[in-house]
């Protein structure tokens, strides 16, 4: 009986669910004490706001909530902004990363006059270069999207560049033994070999454009969810900002869990853990 009770592959769902429970349990006892809910919020009415977003229907009148709810006539419209901001920055900060990635890991003579610039624009904290690009782009979505482009494209570009760099020198006598061109150890070679490095950057990519496109919206922004927590923020309304980072949250995890599905579809030929084990 207790060895069922025990972690394994087949309950593991249900202790993740066990553990969020009770974070949550905790939080909202917590949250019971006035001055610790002034800082803290409470789950309860967090998941109302999120709720009064995005139902048709809210709990504006009910006794858990006699102050009523922020209404759901703008989300859709400061949601999708952000998602905008963020997909384009994922997008672009990737292609960026991969081709130059690409380029200085095969082209030695230009890594190395370009390493020492390149150290020094990933050493810079990004978020200074933000009043620039409003400078530069305006407070529309370019400038958000240019601040996440710079966080995205170092972990894409360091991935690639490391995973070309990691391709077996054996591999690439063979190739070249067997006629293999520039373009064809491209194809065939180098970027199978980048795969694994280019997706697990991705991941973390996920993250680090929803971090930039907020980070945007709170230094000059009237549209975004970053702008609704920052209003929210204005006003000590620990709820509303609890509800925005639950809602930024959730689709940075559906993001990641289709970047997850792209990589099992490109990525068949390479062994599971499990399968590998058994070898």
């Amino acid at each position: 009986m207790f060895n069922a009770l025990k972690p394994s592959e087949k309950n593991l769902r249900w202790w993740q669910v066990g553990v969020l429970i009770a974070m949550l349990g905790i939080w909202q006892l917590v949250s019971l004490n006035d001055q610790y809910a002034f800082f803290l919020g409470e789950p309860v009415k967090v998941a109302g706001r999120v709720w009064s977003w995005f139902m048709p229907f809210g709990f504006g009148e009910s006794r858990l909530f006699p102050e009523g709810l922020p209404g759901r006539a703008d989300i859709y419209l400061h949601l999708g902004v952000t998602l905008l901001e963020t997909v384009l920055a994922f997008v672009i900060g990737t292609v960026l990363g991969l081709v130059f990635g690409l380029w200085l890991a095969l082209a030695p003579v230009a890594s190395a006059i370009m390493d020492p610039y390149i150290k020094a624009a990933n050493s810079m904290p990004r978020v200074i270069l933000a009043p620039i690009f409003a400078l530069w782009f305006g407070l529309g979505i370019w400038s958000k999207v240019a601040l996440a482009v710079t966080l995205v494209f170092f972990i894409v570009f360091f991935n690639v560049y490391q995973g070309v760099k990691e391709v077996s020198p054996v591999v690439l006598a063979n190739a070249r033994m067997l006629g293999a061109n520039q373009k064809q150890l491209l194809r065939t070679v180098y970027l199978p070999s980048a795969t694994s490095w280019v997706f697990s950057s991705l991941h973390t990519s996920v993250g680090l454009a929803f971090v930039g496109a907020v980070v945007g919206e709170y230094l000059g922004s009237a549209r975004g969810v970053g702008y609704l927590i920052l209003q929210a923020e204005g006003t000590f309304d620990v709820n509303t900002v609890f509800a925005g980072i639950v809602v930024l949250t959730a689709f940075a995890l559906v993001l990641d869990g289709a970047v997850g599905r792209i990589e099992k579809h490109l990525m068949k030929w390479q062994p599971r853990s499990g399968e590998t084990e058994k070898l």
